[in-house]
């Protein structure tokens, strides 16, 4: 349906979903990181791992970010370009990810990966082969950024097992999500070192959020 509507539509249409998930009451789920990261990555080369309809990588991308779009979804790519083209985007990459091997066609080096949301929807095994393979695209002194669900709130939420949990966090159809915190994603990473920046829950423990930085 988004493909059929007509340019201005599409950018009427994804212009109020940014308002809706931003401002007001939402400001304290994703206003804050947006005004925050927008002057970081000015100048960055930022991958935009599982960027969706691209609220948070266009947002970057308009404030002077070199942006990579990657998504499982072709189609959510094709929206990202026409976006794109509509918000004189002229310098942004779009990367299918067909398959777990297609993260080799990174056009990386990367002086950021973003994942928000996007590692927590599958097994921690499956996550881990996925993050080393990343990791061949962020050299030291690189960013790795990432919202994600903690712990807290998985017991919060009656410890459910993880193919049932996304039903509750992300509705009917999600088929795992799993809680992740400092210690599991510093391990995932490892035996690359990184040093934490950020790293808290927030919005009544509802999510976490991981900035870190690549030392060896």
């Amino acid at each position: 349906k988004l493909l059929a509507m007509t340019p201005a539509g599409l950018v009427d249409f994804w212009e109020d979903r940014r308002r809706d998930a931003t401002t007001g009451d939402a400001y304290s789920v994703r206003g804050w990181y947006h005004d925050l990261y927008k002057k970081v990555f000015r100048g960055m080369s930022v991958l935009d791992l599982g960027s969706g309809l691209g609220l948070d990588g266009i947002t970057y991308a308009q404030a002077g970010a070199r942006v990579t779009f990657a998504d499982i979804v072709v189609e959510n790519l094709e929206i990202l370009q026409r976006l794109c083209t509509e918000f004189g985007i002229a310098d942004a990459r779009f990367i299918h990810l067909e398959e777990l091997s297609s993260t080799a066609s990174l056009p990386g080096p990367f002086d950021v990966i973003y994942a928000q949301g996007s590692l927590i929807n599958m097994p921690a095994d499956l996550v881990r082969e996925e993050v080393q393979m990343l990791l061949g695209h962020l050299p030291v002194g690189g960013r790795w950024i990432e919202l994600a669900y903690p712990r807290e709130r998985w017991q919060r939420e009656g410890a459910l097992p993880f193919d049932r949990w996304g039903h509750k966090t992300d509705g009917i159809g999600t088929p795992w999500v799993e809680w992740c915190d400092l210690d599991k994603r510093l391990q995932m990473l490892s035996p690359a070192r990184f040093e934490p920046l950020l790293a808290f829950n927030f919005h009544n423990d509802d999510f976490n959020w991981f900035d870190l930085v690549r030392r060896a």
